[in-house]
C-alpha cells in the first residue's frame, strides 16, 4: 500500500488537501507539521494540526525548530524539506504538498525578479508530489468553505518582510487567463528541461573523465549545462564559471576546489570531478 507524508501547515491550502486525500480513501497518511519557531503563535498551529490528524485518524509527526523571527524563507524551506524527506525515508512514503496554481505563478515571478536563468521557470523537485498545481487559491477556499473546514491564518502572510508576500498581492489581482499563461509557460519549460537534461547526459557520457578540449571549444552556455550535470547541481553559476576557467587553463597535475565539496583534477587532456 502506498504511503503519503502530507505536509500540513494548518492553512487553508493544506487543510483542503488533507480533506481531499482522506475523502478519496487514502487513509495511509502521515500528517507532517513543521513549527519553524518564527512566530509566537506557531505552537498553537502545531496543536491545531495535531487535533486535525486525530480527527482523520491518521498518524501525526511534527518537529519544532528555533529559527527565530529573523529567519529567511529559504532557511525555513530547507528546514521543512529536510524534515519531510526524513519522514519519507522513515515510512517509505511519498511527500505530498499543497502547492497550488497561485504558488507557481508567485515562484515564477520571484525567480524572474532575482534574475533567474531559464531553469528558474522550470523548478521541480522530482521527489515531491503536488496534486493541487492545477487549482487556484480561490477554488481551494471555496472547497474548504463548502466542506465547512476549519483552518488557521498565518499572520506573517501579511508582512512585507517576505518577498513572496509582496508578490502574492499582485498575483491575487491577475485575471485567470494571465495565470494560465504562466502555468502553460512553466509546463513548456519543464518539457524543455527534460529534453535538455537527456541530451546533456548523452553528450558528456558517464565519466569519470571528461575532455578538456571539448569544454574549451563549446559555447559557455552549453558548458554550464554539462558542468551542472557532472557536479549534480551542487555549484552556483559563478562557481561553474570558475570551474570552466580552470578546465581551460589549469596546469596538468593540479587540483581545483570548486566549492560545495566539488573537486576537479586535471591531466593534460582530461579532467575528473570528485563529489564529497
Amino acid at each position: 500500500m502506498a504511503r503519503f507524508v502530507v505536509a500540513v501547515s494548518g492553512g487553508v491550502d493544506s487543510v483542503a488537501l488533507l480533506d481531499m486525500m482522506a475523502r478519496r480513501g487514502q487513509d495511509d497518511i502521515i500528517v507532517a507539521h513543521v513549527d519553524h519557531g518564527i512566530r509566537p503563535e506557531s505552537f498553537d498551529d502545531a496543536r491545531f494540526v495535531e487535533a486535525l490528524a486525530r480527527t482523520y485518524r491518521v498518524l501525526f509527526e511534527s518537529i519544532r525548530y528555533e529559527l527565530g523571527p529573523g529567519a529567511s524563507e529559504d532557511v525555513a524551506r530547507r528546514a521543512r524539506y529536510d524534515f519531510l524527506r526524513r519522514l519519507a525515508q522513515k515510512y517509505q512514503a511519498t511527500i505530498v504538498t499543497a502547492h497550488h496554481a497561485d504558488d507557481v505563478v508567485e515562484s515564477v515571478a520571484i525567480h524572474l525578479l532575482r534574475g533567474t536563468g531559464w531553469r528558474g521557470l522550470a523548478t521541480h523537485d522530482s521527489d515531491i508530489t503536488r496534486p493541487l498545481l492545477g487549482i487556484d487559491k480561490d477554488r481551494l477556499i471555496a472547497y474548504a468553505t463548502r466542506r465547512k473546514l476549519a483552518w488557521r491564518e498565518d499572520a506573517s502572510n501579511q508582512s512585507d518582510v517576505y518577498l513572496r508576500n509582496r508578490i502574492r498581492r499582485h498575483v491575487a489581482k491577475l485575471p485567470k487567463e494571465r495565470k494560465d499563461e504562466v502555468l502553460a509557460l512553466r509546463r513548456r519549460q519543464l518539457a524543455y528541461k527534460k529534453a535538455i537534461d537527456e541530451e546533456v547526459r548523452a553528450v558528456i557520457g558517464k565519466g569519470p573523465e571528461y575532455s578538456r578540449y571539448f569544454f574549451t571549444h563549446i559555447p559557455s552556455s552549453v558548458a554550464q549545462e554539462c558542468l551542472r550535470t557532472i557536479t549534480e547541481a551542487r555549484l552556483t553559476r559563478p562557481q561553474r564559471d570558475r570551474l570552466l576557467h580552470a578546465i581551460k587553463t589549469a596546469a596538468p597535475g593540479t587540483r581545483f576546489e570548486a566549492g560545495s565539496g566539488v573537486t576537479a583534477q586535471f591531466t593534460t587532456r582530461q579532467f575528473s570531478v570528485a563529489l564529497l
